[in-house]
């Protein structure tokens, strides 16, 4: 077996791998190799914003991940894309910069973790930032990896949606990431002079040349190797061929709310009597891996428009559009081939009782009905409205001792009467706004058609079309020893073993109030700060 050797390894090059890969390998004394299963991030579908490929339903860039059945949904399998590429899910997704609100990060304090309220993580999405319109001032930051911009050539359409939303009670707000989130905005993007920034683009392509840092692409990892209790390295397998890299210091696990959790109990941490049922010997019995799933619900509606609409769509004059617009954006990286097609949105609060924005709102220049599985000719516009912070809670379990065999995923969306409750009053509050004036030359027929004031209907339409916004978190919990439940620590290394810890979106207690991407990059951040602490000490 070829045998290589370094100080730290990192399993996953998505969010958070990129960026602890990156800021670790800045030590010129410290080597670091960065594993990653999915290909390297040169695909022009990537960089080119409107070449979105996060709701593709194939398994391009992909691991086009489906739920087992579930029971909220009507016995519907539903979709969870993640990306299978250098970025991650950062590489495919539809490149929204949310940070979610203060209230979430000073909950996760709440419950026993130091060093995790809002004051101590805003350091750490500053740093990771280079924000075009709002840097460089108390909430952001002006020269991070990350470039965050304004898009470059919005549709018109957007002025329709936030001048409706603005009737019904929504103010505009300058910076939804700032001071204040309730409200309704443009998006602010990852992006860069009309290209995308993923955090494969802002964190490693620029070090590639570092010769104490080591990338391999295509690189399944299999399992977690240890001596004793202690973990050692990695055990992988590329072009066909089981491989292993030792770590002379840790291992940092960063595969996602679902591969992180597989790989651990792959490698024998997890919940020991169902290890033992599939023969995998237990090393560390932790009952919460691959526990605590949270996911935002999200239901779509969708209006027709007529193909001279500033809309994107199957028609003669969107095909000439298209055309038009891809020598622009090769010449002045403007134009119809930046969209990212969400491009405004809004927090809202579902009665004026709630303090904190409870509901999300994404607007989308186009028609988007499941995943875009289903494809219809013509023109339109669409809506998101997501429960922020639901209440169902599901796991992560392995399929298979094959690490090559996708994990049975069980979001039980909708399993808390509470979360399909306030989608319904969520789903009113979006036809409110979707039905007011500013859309009236715009608004054909709605794809698919349900009374506003028919809560039992609405509820019926979630249970048949709702799923994902592409958001798993929580499957390897941070929290207190004492608490059954978690997976690791403030600093976010394993409970019960020695060198091994976990970076990405599965350390979240609880889902934060919005999308997670750029979340995850903080706490890749955050992270590469606490291992380089503990180096020292």
């Amino acid at each position: 077996m070829s045998i290589e050797e370094f100080d730290y390894v990192v399993v996953g090059g998505g969010s958070a791998g990129c960026v602890v890969a990156s800021r670790l390998s800045e030590d010129p004394r410290v080597t670091v190799c960065l594993l990653e299963a999915g290909s390297a991030d040169s695909s022009v579908f990537i960089h080119a914003p409107a070449g979105v490929v996060a709701m593709l339903p194939i398994p391009y860039k992909n691991w086009a991940f489906k739920t087992v059945p579930q029971k909220g949904l009507n016995g519907r399998r539903g979709y969870q894309p993640r990306g299978k590429v250098l970025g991650g899910s950062s590489s495919t997704n539809a490149m929204l910069y949310v940070r979610g609100n203060r209230w979430d990060y000073d909950h996760w304090a709440s419950l026993g973790n130091r060093g995790w309220s809002y004051e101590d993580v805003l350091p750490y999405f500053k740093r990771a930032e280079a924000n075009e319109t709002h840097g460089n001032c108390s909430y952001h930051g002006s020269s991070g990896p990350l470039n965050v911009a304004e898009l470059r050539s919005p549709s018109a359409l957007n002025k329709a949606f936030l001048g409706a939303a603005a009737m019904k009670g929504v103010p505009n707000v300058a910076d939804y990431n700032g001071a204040e989130q309730f409200g309704s905005f443009m998006y602010q993007v990852t992006q860069k002079n009309g290209e995308r920034c993923s955090a494969a683009k802002g964190y490693i392509t620029p070090h590639l040349a570092r010769p104490n840092l080591c990338v391999k692409t295509n690189a399944l990892s299999s399992r977690i190797d240890f001596e004793g209790r202690r973990a050692c390295g990695v055990t992988y397998t590329a072009a066909g061929a089981e491989k292993q890299v030792r770590a002379r210091r840790e291992v940092i696990l960063s595969s996602g709310a679902f591969g992180s959790p597989q790989l651990l109990m792959l490698s024998g941490i997890g919940p020991g009597a169902a290890l033992q049922r599939m023969g995998i010997p237990v090393i560390g019995d932790l009952q919460g891996v691959g526990e605590n799933l949270q996911d935002h619900i999200d239901h779509v509606q969708s209006y027709r428009a007529r193909s001279d609409s500033p809309t994107v769509g199957l028609s003669l004059r969107g095909g000439l559009k298209v055309a038009r617009a891809i020598p622009e954006w090769k010449k002045h990286r403007t134009g119809l081939v930046t969209t990212n097609y969400a491009e405004s949105g809004a927090f809202v609060r579902s009665s004026p009782s709630v303090s904190v924005p409870d509901l999300q709102m994404v607007f989308v220049v186009a028609l988007v009905d499941d995943h875009s599985r289903k494809v219809h000719l013509g023109h339109g516009y669409s809506c998101h409205i997501e429960v922020l912070r639901p209440h169902s809670r599901g796991n992560v379990r392995l399929a298979s001792r094959d690490p090559r065999a996708a994990p049975l995923i069980d979001p039980k969306f909708l399993d808390d009467q509470r979360d399909l409750d306030l989608l319904v009053k969520g789903v009113q509050l979006q036809m409110d706004i979707l039905e007011a004036s500013p859309f009236d030359p715009y608004r054909g027929k709605m794809l698919y058609p349900v009374d506003r004031n028919d809560s039992a209907a609405i509820a019926e339409d979630i249970r048949n079309r709702a799923d994902t916004q592409y958001h798993p978190v929580g499957t390897c919990k941070m929290g207190v020893a004492s608490d059954p439940a978690a997976v690791v620590d403030e600093r976010l290394r394993v409970h019960g073993v020695e060198g091994l810890r976990v970076v990405d979106a599965s350390i979240m207690p609880t889902l934060c109030g919005g999308n997670t991407n750029a979340p995850t990059i903080m706490i890749g951040e955050k992270a590469a700060d606490m291992i380089r602490a503990d180096m020292r000490a």
